[in-house]
């Protein structure tokens, strides 16, 4: 579901003909990975990788990049979201996507709301596709 629902949105997102790497992981990697690359020591539901230079889809690679998903947050978000599992891990890995896209919610409020207004667009496209 996962694959079929990614390739749905990266078709809508333009970049069909591109690859992703997906890491379903713990909290423990997730705080490695941010406090290497991100200096929080805490884990964090996702991160994403970019391969190359991004912005304006303007593609250096085949490769996007890797989007790494704590499975075990998304399992306690989903609860507390009172969301399947399923939707969690597929939310967070669209918002990973996101990011390889050269969206980020941490540069600017209007940044902010331009990546979530990209999500629900997103989330709204993959509600019409079939499963």
């Amino acid at each position: 579901m996962l694959k079929q629902r990614l390739q749905q949105a990266m078709e809508y997102l333009g970049c069909a003909d591109k690859e992703l790497s997906l890491v379903l992981a713990s909290d423990r990697l997730l705080q490695e990975l941010n406090r290497t690359y991100r200096d929080q020591d805490r884990p964090t539901n996702v991160l994403a990788f970019p391969q190359g230079p991004v912005g304006d889809h303007e593609f250096t690679t085949p490769l996007l990049g890797d989007v790494v998903v704590s499975l075990s947050i998304a399992v306690r978000e989903a609860h507390d979201l009172q969301q399947s599992l399923e939707d969690r891990v597929l939310y967070l890995l669209l918002h990973g996507l996101l990011h390889l896209l050269g969206y980020d919610h941490d540069r600017s409020p209007a940044d902010r709301r331009r990546m979530h207004r990209r999500e629900r667009m997103l989330l709204a496209y993959l509600a019409t596709c079939s499963p």
